[in-house]
């Protein structure tokens, strides 16, 4: 093919705009996947109501598992994520662990995934590495559930062997409010959840230990009957700071073992207490998700 006409086909090609001649022959100081996408990303719309300086939030979710109205990990993700949009934070998340890469910048991870504890060397370094750097975890209902209880309490201070029957199942869960000073009770009284799962036979970490909020006294189910648990008051909310070895800044966690029943995330007692349990674990004002006040939006027919 004679050499003017190959000049004029390449010519066209690239006048199409669909980016071949590029794609085939990067430049050579413009390596793949560095600063220009991220200025490309940075540039990208935001998401309608998104407040781009809230604070970063990872949730960490899992595919559903027991009945309908229970364990609902994919529920949360979809509810949680414009939730907590809605309240301000910029909102990330997945059904698998967050790689190094995703961990970036994020404040706070909140998981709600059954067996959290089951985790890869390379998830463990990963979820390690953030916590040393100061990065918060919350952790709901059996997300603390794992092979290695004593591993997952030094991350959030308390944990479940996975695979022990050592639980109240749909009962009552009594609270009684033990540190009624810290900002995350605020304004609390002790009260009743009317169904719910709660965890006894637990793994604490002991130094530091946990700062226990608020207690449960063990429902008198077939299986806390015959355990010896029945009647025994257990911690069901703490908050738990530490340095991990090797750290260089104190790192914040925030439990609420319950969450068996996906309904109790709405509670209107429930949920303000969780978004100060978030905002608190992420080192943030403790309020600064409850109180947040969207700005009002502009009028119709803008860019979109």
């Amino acid at each position: 093919m004679p050499l003017k006409t190959v000049n004029y086909l390449v010519s066209a090609i690239a006048a199409l705009g669909c980016g071949w001649v590029s794609a085939q022959q990067p430049q050579a100081n413009q390596p793949q996947g560095t600063p220009a996408q991220g200025r490309a990303r940075a540039a990208a719309p935001l998401p309608p109501g998104q407040n781009p300086n809230g604070m970063r939030i990872y949730i960490r979710a899992g595919l559903k598992s027991h009945g309908p109205g229970k364990h609902d990990y994919p529920q949360f993700l979809a509810d949680w994520s414009k939730i907590l949009t809605e309240h301000g934070a910029v909102v990330d998340g997945s059904f698998h662990s967050p790689s190094a890469a995703e961990l970036e910048g994020i404040d706070v991870v909140v998981i709600y995934k059954g067996d959290a504890g089951y985790m890869t060397d390379r998830e463990k370094a990963d979820l390690e590495a953030f916590v040393r750097r100061g990065g918060g975890l919350v952790s709901f209902h059996d997300s603390l559930c794992g092979p290695d209880p004593e591993y997952f309490a030094k991350l959030v201070g308390g944990a479940k062997k996975h695979g022990e029957t050592n639980f109240t199942l749909e009962a009552e869960v009594p609270y009684t409010i033990v540190d009624r000073s810290h900002p995350i009770m605020q304004g609390m009284s002790d009260f009743t959840l009317e169904q719910d799962e709660a965890f006894y036979s637990m793994t604490w970490a002991v130094n530091p230990k946990v700062n226990v909020l608020a207690t449960a006294v063990m429902a008198r189910t077939p299986v806390a009957v015959r355990t010896g648990h029945a009647g025994e008051v257990v911690p069901q909310i703490w908050t738990y700071e530490h340095t991990l070895p090797g750290g260089t800044v104190s790192a914040r966690a925030f439990v609420w073992m319950q969450g068996h029943e996906y309904s109790n995330f709405a509670d209107p007692v429930i949920k303000p207490m969780l978004l100060r349990g978030i905002a608190w674990a992420a080192k943030k004002p403790v309020n600064e998700l409850v109180d947040y006040k969207p700005p009002a939006r502009a009028g119709r027919g803008g860019a979109r």
